[in-house]
């Protein structure tokens, strides 16, 4: 649904839920403006049947899909490569793939969808598998290095600066553009993501942004409800819209018993371990609230000086509030010291430990359609937690009522093709035949359906019909798919810059709260001003005049 059209309804008084339930046909969402419906703005191949034919593969409630079930995906998703490509025709060609390999998610799916696109085209592709804390420094190497030993890259948008400002990457040509249909991304997905200096490079394959999960059992418990208030516990026992709230909550479970498991209660899950700079985003999921002003676009840095924004008052309150739980005993499992964010989704929330998370959408899919999920009937969604107050880096104050900023964390996977193909005109087809074939419509509704490491990014895959016909109930849908449209569609959404080093900013604040989570700073203050100090330096070395301009063509300045 488009942000205007989304905003003008609920202040007309109807809830989100009412909207997007009221939109739940394609045919309803496409006249909405969301979703382009005619035959003639989609491959014929497409159509109703067909897709929800894809969907049934292998079925909600029928197990973890496997690779049997990726490579019948991929062969059904064939079409068009059979209307682009001879049969037969990149024999000989082998293309090398980079990305990753996490919790059998990523490489594992790519390799089950490109079989069959091996099989039909002739060519051959070679695997690099990453663990993703591994991800950023391999991908920096081969930048500073000069040395890239891939084809086609699985990368972020954060990279973009790092690997299209070199010119890198090959540029996307106009074949590809209508196999994909760009114009189904969800509209921050689009240009500028994706382009450099006018021209178009990526595939989308993704759409991140962090959503707040929590456990409905825990809500509904009648006895915690009582002692929440019974200790004086403010406000109802509910899920919480504040970053306060989550903290109280945290706090007040800690002790007792979790109502599904029966063993220790805890609250909101923050990973405390690094993760190659991604483990950076979930301190960012705390402070946005905080810190990202509905008048000011930029919120990591100041814009005219990249002096940063991480250690002032709105940060540091971030920081402070993690500290304040880990000092709380069992607020946290044991040894949360060392729980990264894949420990915190796949081992801990989804097993059945811990009542609150934030993370990408995909845990959503994977709460129903993954056999190592037990919270499937027990889980909700949201989009991030607010704060009553936000503070103000341009007057230095902090400024009262409530403010929102959901983290569009990472922006989204997607696909690259990499300069060194273009050389050869039948490997660089070959390669972004494969991308396209990645990133195709029908495809990544599967991968949005299903555990993927990915989560909905197109308009069309928020046809709650389509979901159903997977064996998702239309509730959960509806509460899993709204978190995601109320997180793209937020007017005070926090983008992160496209700008080069971001992982080198991220992975040092990562090792400095590492430390100031151990106890080695004093306070949350001086843990953010070794953050800053870091910061400043990776400026400087990466040129502090060229960063201030790109920062500021990133946030639109």
């Amino acid at each position: 649904m488009k942000p205007g059209l989304y905003e003008l309804l609920t202040r007309r008084g109807l809830s989100r839920r009412s909207v997007m339930k009221g939109a739940a046909s394609l045919g309803a969402m496409g006249a909405m403006g969301g979703v382009a419906t005619g035959v003639s703005v989609r491959p014929a191949w497409a159509d109703a049947g067909f897709r929800a034919d894809l969907l049934r593969i292998p079925g909600v409630g029928m197990g973890s899909p496997a690779d049997a079930d990726w490579r019948k995906v991929g062969e059904m998703c064939l079409g068009a490569t059979r209307e682009t490509v001879a049969q037969g025709e990149f024999a000989g060609v082998e293309l090398t793939f980079m990305g990753l390999n996490n919790q059998n998610l990523h490489n594992f799916l790519f390799r089950g969808f490109l079989r069959p696109w091996e099989d039909y085209t002739g060519a051959t592709i070679n695997w690099i598998d990453l663990a993703q804390a591994d991800y950023n420094a391999r991908l920096q190497q081969s930048i500073a290095t000069g040395t890239v030993d891939f084809d086609i890259v699985e990368m972020g948008a954060p990279f973009e600066g790092d690997v299209l400002g070199r010119g890198m990457a090959s540029e996307m040509p106009g074949w590809v553009k209508s196999l994909i249909d760009m114009d189904d991304y969800v509209d921050y997905l689009k240009a500028p993501v994706g382009t450099w200096d006018g021209k178009t490079y990526r595939i989308s394959i993704d759409g991140d942004c962090h959503t707040f999960a929590y456990r409905k059992d825990y809500y509904e418990d009648s006895a915690f409800a009582e002692a929440w208030k019974a200790s004086g516990g403010a406000g109802d026992w509910a899920p919480p819209t504040t970053w306060a709230q989550v903290n109280a909550h945290s706090k007040f479970l800690a002790g007792k018993a979790d109502p599904l498991t029966g063993l220790g209660a805890h609250g909101f899950l923050d990973p405390l371990k690094g993760w190659g700079g991604f483990g950076f985003y979930f301190l960012e999921d705390r402070a946005t609230a905080y810190a990202k002003h509905p008048d000011d676009p930029s919120w990591l840095f100041d814009p005219d000086t990249m002096t940063p924004r991480v250690n002032n008052p709105a940060f540091v309150r971030a920081i402070q509030e993690v500290m304040d739980l880990i000092a709380t005993p069992n607020a946290y499992p044991a040894d949360q010291i060392n729980a990264d964010p894949g420990t915190t989704a796949f081992q801990q929330f989804l097993a059945g430990t811990g009542g609150m998370l934030t993370w990408w959408g995909d845990v959503g899919s994977s709460a129903r359609t993954s056999d190592t999920s037990v919270v499937g009937d027990v889980v909700g969604f949201s989009a991030l937690p607010g704060a009553d107050e936000v503070y103000n880096a341009r007057t230095g104050a902090w400024e009262q009522g409530r403010n929102e900023a959901p983290n569009m964390a990472y922006i989204g996977w997607g696909v690259y093709v990499m300069a060194r193909v273009d050389a050869d005109p039948k490997r660089q087809k070959a390669a972004w035949s494969a991308a396209a074939h990645l990133g195709g419509r029908d495809i990544s509704l599967w991968t949005s359906a299903y555990p993927s490491g990915f989560q909905p990014y197109r308009n069309s895959h928020f046809d709650y019909a389509e979901w159903e016909q997977a064996g998702y109930d239309r509730a959960y849908v509806a509460d899993y798919l709204g978190s995601n449209l109320d997180s793209y569609n937020h007017p005070n959404a926090a983008i992160e810059p496209r700008i080069p080093g971001i992982f080198q900013y991220y992975s040092v604040a990562e090792d400095e709260l590492a430390k100031g989570y151990a106890g080695q700073y004093g306070s949350a203050q001086e843990t953010a001003d070794a953050i800053a100090a870091a910061w400043e330096k990776i400026t400087d070395q990466i040129g502090r005049d060229r960063q201030i301009e790109i920062y500021k063509a990133s946030l639109g300045l």
